[in-house]
């Protein structure tokens, strides 16, 4: 798979999997299934209903976490909510 390499020199894929309208149970083994076949990219957001289930299915893949690119996308309304993991 083609890569592009980021500004912190991390190479991330160009291609990835996308689970724009899919049921929480097809993400999942979309999800599964797409990273076990080589895929390293998954896109999800918080209007899916399914980030749940994508991380069932990254966890389920057997690939390390750390091997996967993951981007999500949060309403407006959720980032008065957002809560910082490490705020220092």
């Amino acid at each position: 798979m083609e890569n592009i390499v980021l500004n912190n020199k991390l190479e991330c894929p160009v291609v990835g999997i996308g689970t724009f309208m899919l049921s929480p149970a097809d993400a999942e083994n979309s999800v599964r299934e797409a990273l076990k076949m080589g895929y390293r990219l998954v896109d999800t957001a918080n209007a899916y209903v399914n980030e749940r289930a994508v991380g069932r299915g990254i966890k389920e893949s057997g690939v390390d976490r750390k091997d996967v690119f993951l981007s999500t996308k949060l309403w407006p309304s959720e980032y008065e909510t957002w809560i910082p993991v490490n705020p220092h």
